[in-house]
């Protein structure tokens, strides 16, 4: 599995490390709540919302240099819009090991 780095924070942080650590907060105080959102939608089956929730989840994999997960959770939109939710499992399983990495930061 795919861990974060922070390359891509520091380039656009220019070295201002208060911003670095602002930014680092966000993500780390937003992902918890989206990733428990995107539970909530699988459960009551509203992959519609559940899409939507694996949208924003997804830019934080980006900013976070994680390109293999940044792509399944790209599948995984695309799957879901279509009323697919055959890959929820192994995203799950993303999402729960990068909970703890991203606390960590």
């Amino acid at each position: 599995m795919e861990e974060p780095n922070l390359n891509y924070i520091k380039e656009i942080a220019d070295g201002n490390e208060t911003f670095e650590r602002e930014l680092i907060a966000i993500i780390q105080s937003e992902f918890p709540m989206e990733r428990d959102a995107f539970v909530k939608y699988i459960e009551a089956s509203q992959l519609e919302h559940a899409a939507e929730m694996v949208h924003k989840l997804k830019h934080k994999f980006n900013i976070l240099g994680l390109t293999s997960t940044y792509e399944s959770a790209v599948s995984l939109e695309e799957e879901l819009r279509a009323n697919n939710a055959s890959s929820i499992d192994f995203f799950l399983t993303i999402l729960d090991s990068l909970n703890s990495q991203i606390q960590e930061l």
